[in-house]
């Protein structure tokens, strides 16, 4: 280990240079290009992250890296600087370069800043939006089925295609925060380490059995009580974990009483959108049709109201008819060029009240809404009392 000289030099002497005083400069003897080393520009905000080492480098070998924090990703960008940029280590790791004769004759000792590398350029940090359509695309590969219950444990995780939080990280271009957000938004559950997601035909056959139970045992669905819920579920097979990730999805925890088990009420938007999602899995509909089914369908208590079906259902007149079919926002990129692309092969022409469901999730660091539409629509109005109406750009 190199001895550190006691009035400092390298970097820190560069650092503590008093006003009007200079200081020697001379090649290290290991400059050069140094590939490795790259300088990262960062506000104070962020430097605190990086000195607290709460930052990472997200993506794969053929991906454009990324940076993360806990809660935000930034776009890692290259520019080119016209000045040179010293690159001077630190001084624990240099030593003086000395020069026994001054201008007077007098010994001396000048402390001289060593460079090992001169930058062409720095990265700046932009924040950007997270990555997350790989995580769908990753936990789509196998949902969670009935069959997983009796599959064998000693199964690969490759072979299965599992990915545990590790593996998410290593994979996702997202921050751990923006991961958490997606993997709820997708309804996604921890089973035995894993993150998955429900077979949509495994969750409505235990949505299906809590609402019989709930008719039997004279359940309120605004009030269902936990481990009631639990003993009833588990003798008609459906595993505890199951169950409770069924009452997260479609309802709410209620507060919980330090004496009681807890509560939960069923939400009526989220049951009866997936009564909607199940009927319309068969095709278009008519309006009257899809509607009389939906309300067959639905619990006791729950309305169905079309307004609930935003952003998962479109409509179209043909004739005199209008008919119904399945068009979910969730199953669209969050990409917006990618977004808008889909939405006008699906329609040349939207009118706001149609297009605002499919775009209102839309998050563009440093675009607004109507940065959004500017960017990638066309408006157009006949006249002051019309609707407007968007077409692409």
């Amino acid at each position: 280990m190199e001895q550190q000289l006691p009035n400092g030099s390298g970097a820190d002497a560069v650092l503590h240079l008093r006003t009007n005083s200079s200081i020697s400069i001379a090649y290290h003897s290991l400059f050069g290009p140094h590939d490795d080393l790259v300088l990262l520009e960062v506000d104070e905000k962020l430097l605190e992250e990086v000195l607290h080492q709460r930052v990472s480098i997200r993506g794969q070998p053929e991906e454009d890296a990324v940076f993360c924090t806990k809660s935000k990703t930034y776009g890692i960008k290259y520019v080119g600087t016209s000045n040179s940029v010293l690159l001077i280590p630190p001084s624990g790791r240099l030593e003086y370069y000395e020069n026994d004769l001054d201008s007077h004759g007098k010994d001396s000792s000048r402390k001289v800043a060593s460079v090992i590398k001169v930058a062409p350029g720095i990265m700046e940090l932009v924040e950007i939006a997270p990555r997350i359509d790989k995580l769908k695309l990753l936990l789509s590969e196998k949902p969670y089925s009935l069959a997983d219950e009796w599959e064998s444990d000693e199964v690969d995780k490759y072979e299965k295609k599992l990915y545990n939080w590790d593996d998410l990280i290593n994979k996702i271009q997202a921050s751990d925060d923006e991961m958490k957000a997606g993997l709820q938004e997708l309804s996604a559950v921890e089973i035995d380490g894993y993150w998955r997601v429900v077979d949509e035909k495994y969750m409505d056959s235990i949505l299906q059995m809590l609402l019989h139970n709930a008719v039997l045992n004279d359940w309120s669905l605004d009030a269902l009580n936990e481990n009631e819920v639990m003993k009833v579920m588990e003798v008609d097979g459906f595993p505890e974990k199951l169950v409770r990730h069924c009452l997260h999805v479609y309802g709410d925890k209620l507060d919980e009483d330090e004496c009681k088990s807890c509560l939960w009420r069923l939400d009526q938007k989220r049951v009866c959108v997936h009564f909607a999602r199940e009927v319309l899995r068969k095709g278009k509909m008519k309006l009257e049709s899809f509607m009389d089914e939906w309300t067959r369908k639905i619990p006791l208590g729950m309305r169905a109201v079309f307004d609930l079906l935003e952003g998962e259902v479109l409509t179209e007149r043909i004739g005199v008819e209008t008919w119904v079919r399945g068009f979910r926002v969730s199953s669209l990129p969050s990409n917006p060029a990618e977004r808008f692309s889909i939405l006008f092969k699906e329609r040349p022409k939207w009118e706001w009240k149609d297009l605002q469901p499919y775009i209102r999730d839309l998050t563009v660091p440093g675009l607004s809404s109507e940065g959004l539409l500017l960017k990638y629509t066309r408006r157009t109005q006949p006249n002051p009392n019309s609707e407007p109406v968007f077409s692409a750009r």
